[in-house]
């Protein structure tokens, strides 16, 4: 029986076709093949479009492929205890009776179908009750395993921002992913099946047997499991901007507020999962125009990193559609898995569109939320969780606010548990993020949501009085109520693109090598060119910090670090007086094959950004022996 989803019409899977080949792969290609997986705690990604071309947008992937989606589901229920060790005198795995239930689905790219179809057998036949969704967005999935406490864990088949060809899977329960120790835990198994060909026989032989009725099952109730997605998820949207008020009342309010105050809304969706979530339903309950473009599931007409030129299109639909009505004010565009939404806005002095930068979108986030928390809580202890790239404009806004920054490594999952740290020690933490990609959680959610971005933004521009009390601690005069003068208020820093051709190296030196290398090239630098540092740029001294996790540790040098030496690494410098002037930042990427490179520099200087981007990027390829 084939099966195809109602609500986009594309097709899921047909239930009598086996999709595991009788030939089982050969070991060696497959721990070659393996060569190709990035492993992180923020998402397993590879190339899984059968030609290996990473901008194919083909539903195929090839049988090894499908193999190791095989094993990635049984590493997952390895982990969730439903499958024992090898079984010594069998030389075969052993299935355990339990009552786990798993939550799968996809993003919009075509290759998720093929991994869906392969992940959803497996777990099916190891007694796994799995709620499929099919194609659903990243903050979706999560938002149900943080609401339905009878599900164990959620599986979720997405390469993010990555280019179409792309695909992966990250593992997370209660709303958020595992940690860098669970998800190591899982990247273990998997290593350990792929060199074992009794794991390949295990999973063949598991799909072989699994009974149709119960696959075909399975697949009938993605319609009803999907509705009862969506619902949850309009709640916890509600509750994330809600502040912990009752959601009907508070949204009462905010209609109110939106009703005197109008706002419209470009969503330019790029084919993305958000086609299949609930933007426009929920917008349009609060009152809020929305225009959607691309809105269908695959229909992606651009890259899928949601920054710099790829905003073009929803730049242009925005003005033209702002001469029509002048309520729209903003516009949106999500990467393929929906959880990063990055920002387009009128610009009121020139009544043209603009595209707003990652680290600005985040920036005017923290404003808007920060702000509102600290007018009503003035004398709670605050503070703030973001990633080590994160610009310090977001430190000079907490400084007004009286608000405490705190920094962890690049990854969602190290920001929220450092947040969750924080709380346990009384602070209120509200907003947390990566600046360095743009978009930002909102507790009690545990990723990014362009949800959670808009609704931040559009409550400040229908609530006056809190800019009134920012522009208050920020010294900040102009009083108009506009994106515009809302930015304008921001301070001014110039920062390196994440996604820039500036921002991406080429490494071949071993993470710790390379560390070790470039502190001692920056520190004799830094020494030789002292007073040149300081009469031409102010800079008088300089801080190190390293970080792992959810840790960041002030101090140079390999003691500070630890094996395999690949976290985040940074140098702050400052003035006579002792006051941040600048950053450089570097760190290899978890989840594609380049090694990043940032800049920040206060105040618009262009000069010492040049000249620190220049001196960064020259160290490391001295350091990249």
């Amino acid at each position: 029986m084939i099966f195809n989803d109602k609500r986009s019409g594309l097709y899921i899977a047909d239930s009598s076709i086996n999709p595991l080949s009788s030939n089982i792969p050969n070991l060696k290609e497959m721990q070659e093949d393996l060569k190709t997986f990035i492993l992180s705690a923020s998402g397993w990604r590879k190339i899984f479009a059968i030609s290996k071309n990473e901008e194919d947008n083909t539903q195929h992937i090839s049988n090894n492929d499908k193999y190791f989606s095989a094993l990635i589901a049984l590493a997952l229920a390895k982990h969730l205890g439903c499958v024992d060790d090898l079984d010594i005198n069998n030389n075969l795995f052993v299935k355990k009776t339990t009552s786990k239930k798993v939550v799968i689905a996809i993003d919009a790219r075509p290759t998720g179908v093929e991994i869906l179809d392969v992940i959803n057998r497996v777990l099916l036949s190891l007694n796994i009750t799995v709620m499929n969704l099919y194609i659903a967005s990243a903050p979706e999935i999560m938002a149900l395993s943080s609401q339905d406490k009878a599900i164990d864990a959620f599986l979720y088949i997405s390469a993010s921002h990555n280019p179409i060809g792309h695909n992966g899977i990250k593992f997370g329960k209660n709303g958020g992913v595992y940690t860098k120790e669970e998800s190591q835990t899982l990247a273990n198994y998997f290593i350990e099946f792929i060199s074992n060909e009794n794991s390949m026989k295990f999973v063949k032989e598991l799909v072989s047997s699994l009974d149709t009725k119960l696959l075909e099952k399975s697949l009938i109730e993605i319609e009803q499991n999907k509705e009862y997605s969506l619902k949850n998820y309009r709640d916890f949207a509600l509750i994330t901007s809600s502040n912990y008020q009752e959601i009907e009342p508070y949204l009462l309010k905010l209609k109110n507020k939106i009703l005197k105050r109008p706002i419209g809304v470009v969503a330019e969706l790029n084919g993305s999962a958000r086609t299949l979530t609930i933007d426009k339903t929920f917008f349009n309950e609060l009152g809020v125009k929305v225009l959607t473009v691309n809105d269908k599931p695959r229909e992606v007409v651009h890259p899928i990193v949601p920054e710099g030129e790829n905003l073009e299109m929803c730049r242009a639909i925005l003005e033209n559609k702002y001469k029509e009505d002048k309520d729209f004010v903003v516009g949106y565009v999500p990467d393929n898995d929906g959880d990063r939404g990055n920002l387009v806005y009128i610009k009121q002095s020139t009544k043209k569109a603009e595209i707003l930068k990652a680290q600005e979108v985040f920036a005017l986030v923290v404003m808007a939320e920060l702000s509102s928390i600290r007018k009503n809580n003035p004398n709670k202890k605050m503070a703030i969780s973001v990633n080590g790239p994160t610009s310090m404009r977001i430190d000079d806004i907490c400084k007004a606010l009286d608000v405490e920054v705190y920094r962890a490594e690049v990854g969602e999952a190290n920001v929220v548990e450092k947040a969750q740290d924080l709380r346990d020690q009384g602070y209120i933490v509200r907003i947390l993020g990566e600046g360095s990609n743009g978009g930002n959680i909102t507790y009690p959610a545990k990723v990014r949501d362009p949800l959670n971005t808009l609704l931040s933004l559009i409550n400040i521009l229908c609530d006056k009085s809190i800019f009134d009390f920012y522009r208050t601690r920020i010294g900040y005069e102009n009083d108009e109520l506009s994106i515009e003068n809302l930015i304008n208020s921001l301070p001014k820093y110039i920062t390196t693109d994440a996604f820039s051709p500036q921002a991406k190296l080429s490494i071949t030196s071993d993470h710790g090598t390379l560390k070790n290398n470039y502190e001692k090239l920056f520190v004799d630098y830094f020494n030789d060119n002292k007073l040149i540092l300081e009469r031409n740029y102010s800079i008088n001294s300089y801080e190190i910090y390293q970080m792992e996790g959810k840790n960041c540790i002030k101090g140079i040098g390999e003691e500070n670090r630890t094996y395999p030496y690949r976290g985040g690494y940074k140098v702050v410098f400052k003035d006579k007086e002792n006051n941040n002037l600048a950053f450089i930042w570097m760190r290899g990427s978890g989840t594609e094959a380049v090694f990043r490179v940032l800049v920040d520099v206060k105040n618009n200087n262009e000069k010492l950004y040049n000249m620190l981007l220049d001196l960064h990027t020259s160290l490391l390829k001295k350091a990249d022996l």
